[in-house]
């Protein structure tokens, strides 16, 4: 029997409980503090990174993991945010991917992190959010961020029913994190982008990289100063990254797009959307091309094996790419009306390898 895998739902629920937010459960065995959490996510601090880098930051040395989580599939910033948000798998929050199709729609992409007007938040993502939830329990729950994100589709959709602090630079951020954090009980939600941007455009380990990380270890260590004395600080992330090294662009000196009507998803995640009645033909070609470079699914294969949780809502099933594909290794599927953009990037993540789905949960 294998041994259970945890990820950020679970995460938040344990959290949520330990402040008595009825119908949460400790599934992480994290016990009671004294009734004042915070949680600290960096974007892109894989479980990998911890573990390569973190004795060159002193940081590191005051918190101790407690256990390594997974992130569900895709390994994607709105999806992993939305889990942890909602406490829900993605096959029921249905943030699926960094962009999916808008059903009924004129064939229209919805990118999660950049929303679109016509898109209303709240029917998108229907489910309850334990910020929410702990809200109407006179729970204090607090996110701070940078002001960009506050009232963005996203934050409404994902991370609604918290109070928004915009706060921009470590120092304005430390200080909002510590004076959430006076209530009791009390939540504070805090969210950093830096290392995955640097990985993004220089990756893993390039200097840029490093600087960001630096930064990331003053973060954590200026919110553990600064909070109130018994305050538990975990720290976690979204995801990890891989450096790409392997890229196919699609229908480019191939016949990959035959049959598509649409390519979503990312270079690591694609959700691809196919002429009706083409789907077992396209897949066929789909399998015969990459063989086992890629890993490709049916909507109905990806829903049956678990790969968006056991549930999946009829939301959720409508906007699934008819074809699913997840490179192996390092590889990366480029969209060709976005070669630019998605060649230059180092850094990528969406897949299932272990550096990108293993994340940290830290404690100090």
């Amino acid at each position: 029997m294998s041994e259970k895998k945890f990820g950020l739902a679970d995460l938040t629920n344990s959290i949520f409980n330990s402040l008595a937010l009825p119908n949460t459960i400790d599934t992480l065995n994290l016990g009671r503090g004294e009734m004042r959490e915070c949680l600290v996510l960096i974007d892109g601090m894989g479980q990998d990174v911890v573990k390569r880098y973190s004795d060159q930051f002193e940081v590191f040395n005051q918190v101790k993991l407690i256990k390594k989580l997974q992130t569900n599939f895709p390994s994607t910033t709105a999806t992993s945010l939305s889990t942890l948000g909602t406490g829900v798998l993605p096959g029921i929050h249905g943030m699926l991917g960094y962009t999916v199709r808008v059903p009924r729609s004129d064939n229209r992409l919805l990118n999660a992190l950049k929303w679109d007007e016509r898109v209303d938040p709240l029917m998108w993502q229907k489910t309850p959010t334990l910020f929410e939830r702990a809200a109407n329990n006179s729970i204090s729950v607090t996110h701070v961020a940078a002001k960009r994100y506050e009232g963005s589709g996203f934050t409404q959709a994902a991370l609604r029913g918290a109070k928004y602090v915009g706060a921009n630079g470590i120092d304005e951020m430390v200080s909002a994190v510590a004076l959430a954090l006076k209530p009791q009980p009390a939540f504070v939600y805090t969210y950093l982008n830096n290392l995955d941007s640097a990985g993004h455009s220089d990756g893993v380990g390039s200097d840029k990289w490093l600087t960001a990380l630096q930064l990331v270890a003053e973060f954590i260590g200026k919110v553990i100063e600064s909070v109130p004395i018994g305050t538990r600080v975990w720290v976690t992330s979204d995801h990890g990254m891989v450096n790409s090294t392997q890229q196919v662009v699609l229908g480019v000196d191939n016949k990959l797009l035959e049959n598509v009507s649409l390519i979503g998803g990312e270079p690591r995640a694609r959700h691809i959307y196919l002429t009706a009645g083409a789907e077992a033909e396209v897949i066929a070609q789909w399998r015969e091309f990459f063989g086992t470079k890629v890993n490709v699914l049916s909507k109905a294969e990806a829903i049956t094996s678990g790969l968006f949780g056991e549930q999946v809502s009829e939301d959720a099933t409508d906007r699934i790419g008819d074809l699913i594909a997840i490179p192996n290794n390092d590889l990366i599927l480029i969209d060709p009306a976005r070669v630019r953009e998605e060649s230059s990037m180092v850094g990528h993540h969406g897949g299932l390898t272990n550096t990108e789905v293993e994340i940290p949960l830290l404690l100090a």
